[in-house]
């Protein structure tokens, strides 16, 4: 299975996350809404998708139910590890500052965050 999808494969997989198994007609009108594409180029994407292994596929009369089957956490654990690799050369608090300095998180995401950095540090302590 490719461990590397593409802009275009992540929203394809992002519409299965949220929605569960659909065909490639409710794939294609989702996709759709945001950008001009053809169904056809949709069927070929979810058909080397499926090659690929990022999907599994039933047969249900004439069409294909797709699901995904790279799960949302690994996908973006390999793409925050391909990111931290390459753009960041390993430096995970450079990372961690661009991703916060990027956004307005709020009070409750702040808390959870710190909550998380205290977790990782008791964890380093033990």
């Amino acid at each position: 299975m490719s461990k590397k999808p593409t802009e275009t494969e992540i929203e394809v997989l992002s519409i299965l996350w949220d929605g569960g198994p659909q065909t490639v007609r409710q794939i294609h009108e989702i996709m759709s809404v945001e950008k001009d594409v053809r169904y056809t180029t949709t069927l070929k994407i979810m058909q080397l998708m499926y090659e690929k292994g990022m999907l599994s596929r039933v047969k249900d009369g004439k069409t294909h139910i797709y699901k995904a089957v790279l799960s949302q956490k690994s996908a973006q654990s390999n793409m925050i590890n391909r990111m931290l690799n390459t753009v960041f050369k390993g430096d995970s608090t450079q990372l961690a500052m661009q991703a916060l300095g990027n956004s307005n998180p709020s009070k409750e995401e702040l808390e959870e965050i710190r909550k998380y950095l205290d977790k990782l540090e008791s964890n380093k302590n033990d």
